[in-house]
């Protein structure tokens, strides 16, 4: 009958019975090897992006760091650093908020979200701030806003252009209205150093947004940006939910603001030590 079999009179036995039910061993391939790239999505051997971190596929210029835009930008062994060590206080007493402080610290190598002090780009010495997405997402609070007031008023005493590289997700809301007052603060002192015929440059990375976008990063004598980089206040879908519209792909993009009179120029990042020089030549003979 087809319900029953003849039974089979051999043993079967599995040549390679020693490896059954063994679990598999992958072999593990260490995180810091490869990256995606968020513009392309291909997965990327990291020496591949070089040092100026550009995706070879289609030009993503992805993120860095503080120490790597210094290596990029200014002439080798002439940054002096100013204002470290300015201590961040836990006004609020937010929880979490001190212990995230040192953990960004011991992952950074910062004190704060923002390098500042004095250097040479191809031979002109300018003020300089970098702030590094890698500390908080250098989001702005007290210590970040007294250290870029600290940068404009010693432009404004020693006569020296201020070139600042700015990239936030906005006002540091373990800090409240603490945060919020830097947008003020920094805009004085902005003031000042123009007031005196100085020369400002903004320089606009992968993110500037919130309080930064609302102040100090769009108040620059002449705003550059790099590639694709990510410059607005609100996010998206605030945005859309409010005005209960679409908006375009490229919305909240350099290249956007390029086209909408809000940026002067999107500079490659291999490009920018030459062009941060010729601008604050330019200013010079005019002044």
């Amino acid at each position: 009958m087809a319900l029953f079999s003849k039974k089979d009179k051999y043993i079967r036995i599995n040549p390679n019975r020693s490896t059954v039910n063994q679990p598999q061993i992958k072999p593990e391939v260490p995180d810091e090897l490869f990256s995606q790239c968020p513009g392309c999505k291909y997965t990327i051997y990291q020496k591949d992006l070089g040092s100026e971190r550009i995706c070879p596929h289609c030009g993503y210029t992805f993120r860095i760091s503080a120490q790597e835009r210094l290596a990029l930008t200014i002439d080798m062994g002439t940054f002096l650093e100013m204002f470290k060590g300015i201590e961040t206080q836990d006004p609020l007493n937010f929880p979490g908020y001190r212990k995230k402080l040192t953990l960004m610290r011991e992952k950074t190598g910062l004190d704060e979200a923002v390098v500042t002090g004095t250097a040479l780009i191809k031979g002109e010495k300018v003020a300089l701030g970098i702030m590094d997405s890698n500390f908080i997402m250098a989001s702005m609070g007290t210590v970040v806003g007294e250290k870029i007031t600290r940068l404009f008023e010693y432009a404004t005493a020693e006569k020296l252009p201020v070139v600042l590289f700015t990239a936030s997700g906005g006002a540091r809301m373990q800090e409240g209205i603490m945060s919020l007052m830097q947008m003020a603060k920094i805009s004085a002192a902005v003031k000042r150093h123009s007031n005196a015929g100085l020369f400002y440059l903004t320089i606009l990375v992968d993110p500037t947004t919130g309080g930064v976008t609302a102040s100090f990063a769009m108040e620059g004598d002449i705003i550059l940006a790099e590639p694709q980089s990510l410059v607005g206040f609100a996010g998206r879908r605030v945005i859309e939910n409010t005005v209960r519209e679409d908006l375009p792909e490229d919305f909240q993009k350099a290249e956007f603001l390029l086209e909408h009179g809000f940026v002067d120029a999107i500079i490659k990042r291999r490009e920018l030590p030459d062009t941060i020089a010729r601008l604050v030549r330019l200013h010079r003979r005019e002044s």
